[in-house]
């Protein structure tokens, strides 16, 4: 049995209801549920949570997916003080033991004392900014994607942890030229070919 934590980190602030990050997590998990053998947990931050229990989910888990709108080029505040608790409250109690480092070498091996080895995770998030502010030369993000701009920390964050990381799936133009449809179909084409890889690898 292979078991997946989803995280809805869509936020209900502002001008955002965290609709289309709900309708995101509801496809993962209608897409999770055709495969046998897949145990599901779903947290939705908005609805608030305790950290311990939290805590307990991450070291459940062989799987960890992430929906996050971008506000402002950065997790919105919810989701990011979701992570500060939850994993300052995993500190010797199985997200992570230490930086990693030595107090006889300090120099080396920073951001080697995660505890979830083994575990994997994926992110999705869901912008206003078109895919072509990423791609093309002059556009606003200077031809610099998602994974390695915006959410470089997010991935390096994971990597504290010792998760590995899945392929991303980004949602664009999500405000101005919104296709959910069409965007959901791709997505759960995404998640299908992941974890059919990943569940048959296990089988390996």
């Amino acid at each position: 049995m292979k078991k997946v934590l989803i995280i809805n980190g869509g936020q209900n602030f502002g001008h955002s209801g965290g609709k289309y990050n709900a309708t995101i997590a509801e496809n993962t998990l209608d897409v999770l549920r055709t495969f046998e053998n897949v145990d599901v947990k779903i947290t939705n931050v908005n609805e608030g949570y305790d950290k311990n229990e939290e805590v307990a989910k991450f070291v459940w888990a062989d799987y960890i997916i992430y929906h996050t709108p971008i506000w402002w080029f950065q997790l919105p505040n919810g989701l990011k003080k979701y992570i500060d608790e939850v994993f300052t409250a995993g500190h010797a109690k199985g997200i992570y033991m230490s930086d990693g480092r030595t107090s006889d070498n300090p120099e080396i091996n920073y951001g080697t004392g995660g505890m979830l080895e083994g575990r994997k995770y994926m992110v999705t998030t869901s912008w206003n900014a078109p895919e072509t502010a990423f791609t093309l030369p002059g556009e606003f993000f200077n031809e610099t994607s998602v994974d390695d701009g915006p959410l470089f920390g997010f991935h390096r964050m994971n990597a504290f942890v010792s998760l590995k990381k899945m392929e991303s799936f980004h949602f664009h133009d999500v405000e101005k030229n919104a296709n959910v449809e069409r965007d959901m179909k791709l997505y759960r084409e995404h998640l299908v070919k992941v974890f059919e890889k990943e569940l048959q690898t296990q089988l390996i």
